[in-house]
C-alpha cells in the first residue's frame, strides 16, 4: 500500500449528484481505487462559504456519502471521509494561510467570479478558498488530484503553496501535486435543457440526478428539448437533437443509436419516439443506483460504521503530516 500512488479529490454537498458528475468523475473514481491509494472526502468545510443551515449540511452529507457508496466506491480499497471529521485540515490550512498571500488569492477567477455574482457575501472562506484546498490536497501529500478544468487554477495555487512551504523551510517535504484523469474516458454530458453540459446549477428539470426515481427520469427526458424537426434529408444536426443523442451514446445501445441518427439522416424521425426509447434506457442505466441509494440511505448504522472506518483511516495519514509540518516549523509537542 505504501508504494502506491496517492490520489485526492472531494466533492461539496451542495445537491444531489447527476449523470455527468457519475460518467466525468465518480466511474473514474471506482477504477482509481483498484490501482491507487485513494481519499475521497465530502468537503462539508467548504459549503460553509454558502452559510448552509445545520440541517441542510446534515441531510446534504448523508446524501453525498450514500450516492458515492451507492455507485461502487468500497471503503474496503479506499478511504472515504467527511472532510470535518478531519481536525488536521483545519490545523494545516490555518498553517499554509500564514504563507498565502491577500494579492494572489484576490487574483483568482473563482474569486472574483463570486465578488461579482455574490457582491453582498464576499466572505474570508471564498478569499481563501484555494488554501483550504490546498490543505485536503497536502493533508495526505497526494501527487494525483482529479480536476475539471474550473479547479486547474486552485491546483495550481495548491502546487504554489507546497513549493513556498518547502523553500521558506529548506525542505523537500511536499511533493507537487498535479492534475489526473483517465483521459480516454472522459465524457461530456449534455443536459436535458438543449444547451450546454449536465449541471446542478441550472432548472432541476435539466439534470438526472442519480437519486431520482424512474417516473422522475422518464418525465425529465420526455420534456428534453427538441426542435421543430427535420425537413429534408441530411439536414444538420441541431444542439438540442445532437444532446440526446450523446445521452443515448451513454446508456443505449449501438443499434439504437444508429436507428435514431439514420431517421433523422432520412427526415422521417419521430422525437416522441426517440424521447421514450431514450426515457426506457435512461432508467435502467439509472434505477439500480437509484436502489442502492435507498438502500444506503435507510441504513444509519452502515453509514454511521463507514463513516468512522473513513476519519480513522484519513486521521491516520493526516495526523502523521501535520505533526511533521509541526515539527519542521518548529513548534514543540512538550517542552
Amino acid at each position: 500500500m505504501s508504494n502506491q500512488e496517492i490520489v485526492v479529490s472531494g466533492v461539496r454537498p451542495t445537491g444531489m449528484l447527476h449523470l455527468g458528475n457519475y460518467m466525468g468523475a465518480v466511474k473514474n473514481f471506482i477504477q482509481m481505487q483498484h490501482e491507487y491509494k485513494c481519499f475521497f472526502f465530502i468537503a462539508d468545510y467548504h459549503s460553509l462559504t454558502t452559510h448552509p443551515t445545520p440541517q441542510d449540511i446534515k441531510s446534504s452529507v448523508k446524501q453525498v456519502f450514500a450516492e458515492y457508496l451507492a455507485c461502487g466506491i468500497d471503503p474496503e480499497k479506499a478511504t472515504i471521509y467527511i472532510q470535518s471529521d478531519l481536525p488536521q485540515t483545519a490545523e494545516l490550512y490555518m498553517l499554509l494561510n500564514m504563507n498565502a498571500y491577500k494579492g494572489e488569492l484576490e487574483r483568482c477567477t473563482s474569486f472574483k467570479d463570486k465578488v461579482r455574482t455574490q457582491p453582498n457575501n464576499v466572505n474570508a472562506g471564498l478569499l481563501t478558498y484555494p488554501v483550504l484546498m490546498a490543505a485536503d490536497i497536502l493533508i495526505h501529500k497526494a501527487g494525483k488530484v482529479p480536476v475539471g478544468k474550473d479547479q486547474e487554477q486552485h491546483l495550481e495555487m495548491a502546487r504554489t503553496f507546497a513549493n513556498r512551504f518547502n523553500r521558506m523551510y529548506q525542505t523537500e517535504y511536499f511533493i507537487e501535486p498535479h492534475a489526473f484523469n483517465y483521459g480516454n474516458n472522459l465524457v461530456k454530458i449534455p443536459g436535458l435543457g438543449g444547451k450546454g453540459k449536465m449541471s446542478k446549477s441550472e432548472s432541476e428539470m435539466d439534470a438526472i440526478f442519480l437519486a431520482d426515481s424512474p417516473e422522475l427520469v422518464r418525465k425529465k427526458v420526455m420534456k428534453a428539448k427538441t426542435d421543430s424537426g427535420p425537413t429534408e434529408p441530411n439536414q444538420a444536426v441541431s444542439e438540442e437533437i445532437q444532446n440526446l443523442f450523446d445521452l443515448m451514446k451513454v446508456v443505449s445501445t449501438p443499434d439504437t443509436l444508429l436507428y435514431f441518427e439514420e431517421t433523422y439522416k432520412n427526415a422521417t424521425i419521430r422525437y416522441g419516439d426517440l424521447k421514450k426509447q431514450l426515457a426506457q434506457d435512461m432508467v435502467a442505466f439509472t434505477s439500480p443506483i437509484y436502489e442502492r441509494i435507498q438502500q444506503i440511505k435507510a441504513d444509519e448504522a452502515y453509514l454511521t460504521k463507514v463513516a468512522k472506518i473513513g476519519a480513522e483511516k484519513a486521521y491516520e495519514s493526516a495526523s502523521k503530516t501535520v505533526n511533521e509540518v509541526r515539527e519542521i516549523i518548529g513548534f514543540k509537542k512538550v517542552w
